[in-house]
């Protein structure tokens, strides 16, 4: 059952990164529609296609890969400029290969000079528009799924209600069982039962476990009173708790654990724990190279992983797969899936938006050049510019990608070889 469970977790999670997929490119495709553009092609996922099916001018389909997806836009960039023939030149190396290649695929989704629903003709308002909206999608949703996690389900918190009272207090702090010659608990001695409610400790008022147990720590070895609700009448315990040592200081101990419940966060909850990860994928991205080195020092040398080093799906399925199958109640790994699924959102978005060709960002950098060229030459009353062609930075594309494909095969292999899971590197 446990094999079972993992599976379901890595398939579910494949599924969420199907639909991210699907709905960040929806983010582009609608804009894209709605500005007149024509789109060939809604792809998700990539290699061989193993359904698709068109509706009007568009082919929507599905690929062996759900790694990826994409939209086919009429006019990326402007048409080829028109050059004469040089007799006997041929070729221009690999770069300039690629560059030809490039514009004679953007010519072919042109239906002649004067093509007016392509991409490179819209304002670049309309442009940025077009490519945020992917990533804007990706943000949305993640801030959906926080809030489902955060706002729906709750938060299991430590509440004031007695869950369980020690019956002894074990010499050995160890200890799972009393011995005959233990003590018994300060919380037993002063008369606590299962099902007491917290209302003061020492005088102070208490709403979270949490409060009690500062209040209770910082008083070992002085009897005070704690304010209890039983059977919905409140009576006063007197509580001396033991002290016990932790990391070098005297703390005081009852012997009570509290009930878990969930707790309900506020709404926006969710919107602040998207902007909160934002911050730390950009850190993380910002600090790629750095910890790509770290990932592969701690692989080669078998040393600990950074729980904060990037991850390939391959490692956010395995961590949907352990959480799947761990014995924590159902509520918790749900809320695990849509919190994992949401950060991987969130990577998405702030992934999606380095300004470098083929990402999203790099062809909101191209818009925005356009309209600078544009701006400058009206402010100069001179002729307007002719639009950019992104096409002569195929070659830096190129090296991205090639890029991208190293440092994903490097995190799959890490994540195989030394992944990261719920019990640390």
């Amino acid at each position: 059952m446990t094999v079972l469970a993992f599976v379901i977790g890595i398939v579910l999670m494949l599924v969420g990164l199907a639909v991210s997929i699907a709905l960040h490119e929806m983010g582009h495709l609608l804009p894209a529609k709605k500005f007149g553009v024509r789109v060939g092609q809604y792809m998700i996922g990539f290699g061989p296609t193993v359904w698709s099916r068109r509706k009007g001018e568009t082919e929507y389909g599905v690929k062996a890969i759900p790694l990826g997806g994409y939209i086919s836009m009429a006019g990326m960039y402007p048409p080829s400029p028109k050059k004469a023939a040089r007799p006997g030149r041929a070729g221009g190396g690999f770069f300039a290969t690629m560059v030809e290649d490039a514009r004679t695929a953007n010519d072919e989704t042109l239906q002649g000079d004067d093509d007016t629903r392509v991409f490179y003709r819209l304002p670049v308002y309309k442009r940025i528009i077009v490519m945020l909206g992917g990533p804007i999608m990706n943000l949305v949703l993640a801030v959906v799924l926080f809030t489902i996690a955060l706002s729906g389900i709750g938060v299991q918190t430590a509440t004031t209600t007695i869950a369980q009272v020690g019956a002894c207090l074990p010499a050995d702090t160890t200890a799972t069982s009393c011995a005959a010659s233990d003590p018994a608990s300060p919380a037993a001695e002063a008369g606590f039962k299962v099902g007491d409610v917290l209302v003061s400790v020492d005088g102070t008022a208490v709403s979270t476990f949490a409060e009690a147990s500062a209040v209770i720590q910082k008083s070992a070895g002085e009897t005070i009173p704690v304010l209890v609700r039983r059977d919905g009448a409140e009576q006063t315990l007197m509580l001396t708790p033991a002290a016990r040592e932790f990391d070098g200081h005297t703390v005081g101990f009852a012997g009570v654990t509290s009930q878990l419940e969930y707790v309900r966060q506020p709404i926006l909850s969710g919107a602040q724990t998207a902007a909160q990860n934002v911050g730390a994928v950009a850190g993380i991205i910002v600090q790629l190279p750095q910890k790509l080195y770290g990932v592969v020092h701690s692989m080669v040398t078998g040393g600990e992983r950074d729980p904060n080093s990037p991850l390939s799906p391959v490692g956010v399925g395995v961590l949907a797969g352990e959480a799947a199958s761990s014995n924590a109640p159902i509520l918790d790994r749900v809320s695990f899936f849509l919190l994992l699924l949401g950060s991987l959102n969130v990577s998405l978005f702030v992934f999606n938006l380095v300004p470098l060709l083929p990402l999203d960002g790099g062809h909101v950098v191209v818009a925005l050049w356009d309209g600078i060229k544009r701006v400058w030459a009206k402010l100069f009353r001179r002729p307007p510019p002719k639009p950019v062609d992104a096409t002569g930075l195929v070659p830096v594309t190129f090296i991205v990608v090639i890029a991208l494909i190293a440092m994903s095969a490097v995190l799959v292999v890490a994540d195989l070889v030394n992944p990261i899971t719920l019990l640390g590197g």
